[in-house]
Parts: C-alpha cells; structure tokens; sequence
C-alpha cells in the first residue's frame, strides 16, 4: 500500500475534472506539522501559476471534483493554497487490520515486475577485504533484499577482480611456495602472501620477468597455470565468503562473474567498435572518443579499451559486462553500487555502450555512488599505523565490543545467548550507521555513536524491538490471538496508525531513489511514535478495556513486525530479548 500514490491518483483525477493540464502534478506529500493534516497536496499553486489564476479559487475547483471515497475524511485550504489532507480514521483502521492479518503487512508485491542487476562488492581477490569493501557490499545487498521483496528479479552480480599483471606475480610467487606447503596453506594469510610477492617484484632479480611470463602464460591459457590460478581463486573466494557470512549478507558464490568471465569477449568487442568506426587507433592504442563527455573546449573525452601492448583495461570489461546484463541476463534495469570517485569511469562507460548500441534504450543504468568512511581525523578510515583496516578484523572488533555491553547490560545472560546478542548487535550496529547515512556523502566512522542504545541507531531499534516483543511475554498471549476492532481514539494511537501505513511508500520510494537512509529514517520515525504511543496509552495497566488493550496489542506487534521487516531487508537481524 502506498497511501502517496493513492492520494495523488485521487487528486490528479480531480486536477484534471477541473481543467488544469495534465503535465500539472498534484505534488502530495506527507504533512510536516501536526495539525496540519497527514498529508498536503500542494499542486494548486504551480498550477495557478501556469495558468494565471488565483491558487486558493483552483484549490477550491479542485476539491469539488475531489473523490474522497472512504479514505479521506476531509480537506482544508490552508495559505495560499496548500490543500491538507485528513485520512480517514475508519480507513487507517481497516489498512492495519488487514497488515495485522498479512504476513507482508499488506504491502503487495509490484504490478509489473523487473530484472534488475546489481552490481556490488566486487572484491579484488589478490587481497583479502578491507573497510574499502564495507559501503558497496551492504548498502548494495540492502537495495538487492528489498527490490526482492517488491517482486523484482534481482540478479546480483559480484565483478570480482580475478585478472590482469598481478596475478603473474602472486602465481609465481605461489609456485615457489607450493614446494613447502599447499595452496591453502600458502593463502592462510592473502595480505602477508601478496606483501610477500610484492617484495619479491621490486626487490628479487629475475622474480620481476618470471612474473611477466606467468602473466603471458595465464593469458595464453596453459594449463598448469590455470590450475594455479584456480587454486588460488577458489581459496580467495572462501575467504569472501567467511565475510559475507559474518556480514549477513546474501551474496553467495553463483553471484560471482568475474573479470575473467569476460575474458573470450574482449577482442571481440574491441574489433566490433573498430568495424563500426566507434573506436580508432590513436598512438597504438584503441579508444572510443566520446563527443557526448566533451570538455568546454570541445575535446571528446578519450576512453581506452585496449592498451599499445595488446592488455586490456577495466573500460574493457565493464562494456563487455554491459552487453551481457543487457542481452543475456535481460536486465530493465542495472544498478552500479561503486565508490563516487569511480563517477567519470562509468559515465563513459554507460555513454560508450549507449552509442555502441550494446543495451536497448528502455535499459537503465544507474550508478549508485557513495561516499567516503572516514575516520575521526577526517581523513579515509585506517588503521593506527597508517594501514588498511581488514574487513574481518573491523567486524570481529564490533563483536568484541557490543559484548562488553550488553554482559553491562544485562549480567544474567549465559554466554551462548549473550555471544549471539553481541554478533546480531555488532555487526547491525556497523551496517546500520552506514546504511543511515545519505550514501553520496563521507561520514565519519564511530565506535561509541554506533553502539549507542539511544538515537538513530541499529541497537536501539533492536531494542525497540525485544521491549515491544516483552509485552506479549508480560501479557502471556500470542499476537495471532488477538481479537477485536483496531480502535484510533488518541492523538498518539492515530500518529502512529499513519506511520504504520506509511511503510509501503517507504519502500517504493527507496526502490525508486535507491537511498537506503530513506528506510532508516522511517524506521527511527516509526520507533519515535512507538514510545509516545506506548507512554500515553496504557496496554497492560488495570482500567483499560479489553477492547482497548487487544486494539493497543494489535498496534504493538504491527510495530513489531515493521521494524523487524524492516531491518531485515537492510540484512540487521532482531532478537527477543538484550
């Protein structure tokens, strides 16, 4: 249910009854003062201005042909021609008796379902992952879970870095160690092994050629190289995938196509934009001039797809990849979850294979681009000593952490119960102070803001959850149990029935704008309403009727579930108690 959309077909209808032009949108917003309605429509006033009439006179045309049906209670002019909007509280009643009685809380899945790619996480397996890793991996699985949820086809697509001159490097290093140890023994440690083989490259005569052959070799498709190479992928995988289990994050290892799935396609592609006059050869190189990106003075903005040696660049790939989501995979719509700084590399990209002709026009592709974690000194997040931070070490320390505070907390706990707290807190608290954050803009990362069980924060809406969860408890009986009317006779129970309502057009919007911050901030708004509800309304006290006190429950585990629902789609789990 999305109560924006419902409301604007309403007033578009009337809008157009009243003869104002059909590009004149009813502009319908959620109310931001109380008393002022749940929702305005502001829409008059643009379209009295296109018009050269009064806005007041229009608003007042458009409500004569207002439908308000059962859903609006009534509609005021208000200033120079806002219209606000009173639902109906018998309507909002009905919507959260039909959410109580839906395991979807009434939130059906979208008419015309899409394929939509994602393109997330892509870790470079030379390495283990690093904090670098952290923002497109969830904030990506978070777009992933919820498009899912909607009844798209989401396809996620893990663009590891699995190719290219380092890889001799790290495989002639791995050669030589294979005559101590195994390949896993020899990858325990992928930061160590590939410090290791750096040194070896700057340092050891001859390592530096034998690099360079096995690169030619890889390249070439011998064998024992690839076996090589196998080895250490499928080692550099399960290290990923120990990550993303940690992370609750559902990438799993049929999501990986890697650089090297490309590989086959590349002179391919390269030739058919040299046939077709879209890439020339210009000092040895082959590159796709882009008029569309010129510069002020005129220039085209160059992009490279095959270097003078013959290699090809990650322009390459990302084209190729393109064509492949576009015309295999049959996507309407790709998603690129890839750090900002990345903005010009994939403009070029998306405008190359627009000229190419590589994906139909009805094809979106849309970078979803984010910003810096940095730390308190302002600069991007590093270890002490000036190193990149491991990803796994990162979550491990959010581990460590949330433990000591919920044993403060609560010291009765036994160590099993309190361990699985602490991971569900932890690694909620890392991923929710991301996910809350606008994802263009740096933040600055914070242990003790994080971990706060007071603010905008994973902890507190976890515990938000289990203290709505501990009245059923407190009342013995089980939310399918409840009976009876849901009754809006307060200020606070009506708030809160409109939040509550407001969840489907949460999520649309989301979908559509791809902001995860968005579903936090309705998660913290919506928990906000719970605690003013909950202290003006007795549940449990003596003197409520049991009329009361079953409407009261029924608005409590609708509470319950919205926030479980909607932490889950941003991969945060609840628990019953903390």
């Amino acid at each position: 249910m999305n109560i924006r959309q419902l409301l604007s077909d309403k007033f578009q209808a009337a809008m157009l009854a009243a003869g104002i032009p059909e590009d004149c949108g009813p502009v319908v917003a959620p109310a931001k003062k109380a008393g002022f309605g749940d929702y305005q429509a502001n829409g008059a006033m643009g379209a009295a201005k296109r018009m050269g009439t009064n806005p007041r006179e229009l608003a007042a045309k458009i409500l004569e042909q207002l439908d308000q049906g059962d859903m609006i209670d009534k509609v005021e002019i208000a200033g120079p021609g806002f219209m606000n909007i009173h639902l109906s509280e018998q309507w909002l009643a009905d919507k959260l008796a039909a959410a109580e009685k839906d395991e979807r809380l009434n939130i059906a899945a979208v008419d015309q379902p899409q394929t939509v790619v994602i393109d997330y996480s892509h870790p470079n397996l030379a390495k283990e992952m690093h904090v670098g890793h952290l923002r497109t991996t969830i904030i990506g699985d978070a777009l992933a879970r919820l498009l899912e949820f909607q009844g798209h086809k989401v396809v996620r697509q893990n663009h590891m870095g699995d190719w290219g001159t380092q890889f001799g490097m790290l495989l002639a290093h791995l050669s030589d160690k294979l005559a101590d140890s195994d390949a896993e023994v020899a990858l325990a440690d992928l930061e160590v092994f590939y410090r290791e083989a750096k040194v070896r490259f700057d340092e050891e005569e001859g390592f530096a050629d034998r690099a360079r052959e096995y690169v030619v070799k890889l390249q070439g498709g011998d064998e024992q190289c690839l076996k090589l190479w196998q080895q250490f992928i499928d080692i550099s995988i399960s290290h990923c995938e120990e990550i993303y289990s940690k992370l609750n994050v559902t990438l799993k290892q049929e999501d990986v196509y890697a650089e090297s799935q490309y590989n086959d396609d590349l002179p391919v592609l390269v030739k058919e934009l040299l046939d077709r006059g879209i890439a020339v050869e210009d000092q040895g190189a082959i590159v796709v001039f882009l008029e569309e990106m010129a510069d002020k003075e005129g220039n085209p903005s160059p992009m490279i797809i095959q270097k003078k040696g013959g290699g090809y660049l990650y322009a390459t790939t990302d084209l190729a990849a393109i064509r492949y989501r576009a015309n295999q995979l049959h996507a309407d719509r790709i998603l690129y979850v890839v750090d900002a700084r990345q903005s010009l590399h994939l403009q070029q990209a998306f405008t190359a294979s627009r000229k190419a002709g590589f994906l139909p026009e009805s094809v979106t592709l849309e970078h979803c681009a984010f910003g810096t974690m940095m730390g308190d000194d302002g600069k991007p997040f590093k270890t002490r000593t000036g190193g990149t931070v491991k990803l796994a070490a990162l979550l491990d320390e959010a581990i460590e952490r949330a433990e000591k505070l919920v044993a403060e907390k609560n010291p009765d706990l036994d160590a099993d119960t309190c361990a699985e707290i602490a991971r569900k807190v932890g690694i909620g608290a890392v991923k929710y102070a991301d996910l809350s954050k606008t994802r263009t803009n740096d933040y600055i990362f914070g242990w003790e803001a994080m971990l706060s069980f007071e603010g905008n924060t994973a902890p507190y809406l976890q515990y938000a959850y289990t203290r709505v969860r501990s009245i059923f408890r407190r009342a013995g009986i089980e939310p399918g149990e409840l009976t009876g009317d849901i009754q809006l006779g307060t200020a606070e129970e009506r708030a809160l029935a409109v939040k509550l309502c407001q969840f489907g057009e949460v999520l649309d919007q989301v979908a559509k704008d791809t902001f995860p911050h968005m579903l936090c901030s309705y998660l913290y708004d919506l928990a906000s309403a719970y605690m003013a509800f909950y202290e003006a309304c007795p549940v449990l006290k003596e003197g409520v009727s049991e009329e009361q006190k079953n409407s009261r429950l029924q608005l409590c585990d609708l509470v319950a579930r919205t926030i479980a629902t909607g932490l889950g789609l941003l991969g945060i789990e609840v628990m019953e108690q903390m």
